[in-house]
């Protein structure tokens, strides 16, 4: 038998019959819970690029390079030797990111 997927689709055991004004109701109702917030009280915490760090200290442990890692001579990261794309024409490493095979 043929379906005609054009056709509106009626269900009768549908639950989903609120009138327009229940919905706008519901809306308006979920609208009440805003909360005033000072703009200013925001952004307090929030740092700026450039802004002052010499009175921070380094928290993460800093490791010399291991024997199977590489430092990339475009990007100049240090990377595992499984991201080893080949070397550039001075013959130096360069991982996959800077080679573009991914």
């Amino acid at each position: 038998m043929a379906t005609d997927y054009d056709s509106p689709r009626k269900n009768s055991d549908d639950g989903d019959d609120d009138s327009i004004e229940e919905l706008k109701s519901r809306r308006s109702d979920s609208k009440g819970g805003n909360v005033d917030v000072d703009e200013f009280e925001a952004a307090e915490g929030l740092e700026l690029p450039g802004a002052d760090l010499s009175g921070e200290e380094l928290t993460v442990p800093v490791m010399p390079k291991q024997e199977n890692e590489f430092t990339c001579a475009s990007c100049f990261m240090v990377y595992h030797r499984s991201r080893l794309a080949g070397e550039d024409k001075q013959g130096r490493p360069i991982c996959r990111d800077c080679a573009g095979t991914g």
